[in-house]
């Protein structure tokens, strides 16, 4: 699919690796409306590359119906939707006083990560089938965004791993379900990245994992995600995939 003059959504676009995909998007010439739940985030992103700002809880089917019917309001139906919206934390299973650890914890990561990402996919998705079909009989593509901690998890992040493992095993079925439809699903599955996130780490901390990567021996750019977010929604023949980007880290225990 060209990306110009097409319609994209990207959930978790206020900052990081959404920021990054909204901006490669608009420069590509597509209309990207940027949803986030920070308000003043999802703002200044639009601002910058002439899209539409949207508040949303991913996780709100309400919510997110309101995100849809508002985008095509102002351009109509997105055939590019870019989940990368989630959360990230480390809890030990066990407390060091030995008694376990909340489930509520656990479960709201589940939620926004995993039923967050689902929740957007099947609403968009409804509204893409109704669509005419592009060159090869395709209506519209859709990116998510799982971790190498899918694959090698560290100590204490079961909820994380757990998360963007359900991504990962998603996929291909996903592809599979709305082949009928001319939509393909793809997804990334990130390494170590400069995200705000990681830069309220001290220096020395984001400069030993970076060492941790092979090569190239950086945290990886925003902008390379990006990168790869566009070229999936270009190349036709890329679904039901999984793709680390990652410099080759395979993440120790701790």
């Amino acid at each position: 699919m060209k990306i110009e003059g097409q319609v994209a959504l990207v959930t978790g676009g206020g900052s990081g690796l959404g920021a990054a995909t909204a901006v490669a998007l608009a420069q590509a010439g597509a209309k990207v409306a940027v949803l986030d739940v920070g308000a003043d985030k999802a703002q200044a992103v639009a601002q910058q590359i002439g899209g539409l700002a949207l508040t949303g809880d991913i996780t709100d089917t309400a919510s997110v119906e309101a995100a849809l019917d508002a985008v095509e309001k102002a351009w109509g139906t997105p055939r590019i939707v870019m989940n990368i919206a989630g959360i990230g934390t480390a809890k030990r299973v066990l407390n060091r006083d030995g008694t376990p650890s909340p489930l509520d914890g656990f479960e709201r990561v589940i939620r926004v990560n995993l039923l967050g990402t689902y929740n957007v996919l099947r609403l968009a998705a409804a509204r893409i089938a109704k669509l005419d079909p592009l060159e090869d009989g395709e209506r519209g593509v859709m990116l998510m965004t799982a971790s190498v901690a899918a694959y090698d998890g560290q100590v204490g992040q079961q909820a994380y791993s757990a998360s963007k493992g359900g991504i990962v095993g998603m996929t291909l079925p996903l592809a599979r379900d709305l082949a009928q439809f001319g939509i393909r699903v793809a997804t990334i599955a990130p390494g170590l990245f400069s995200t705000p996130l990681m830069k309220e780490l001290p220096e020395e901390v984001q400069a030993s994992l970076a060492n941790s990567i092979p090569f190239p021996k950086r945290l990886g750019h925003p902008e390379e995600f990006a990168a790869l977010a566009a070229h999936i929604v270009t190349n036709t023949h890329l679904n039901g995939e999984v793709i680390r980007l990652d410099g080759a880290l395979r993440m120790a225990p701790r």
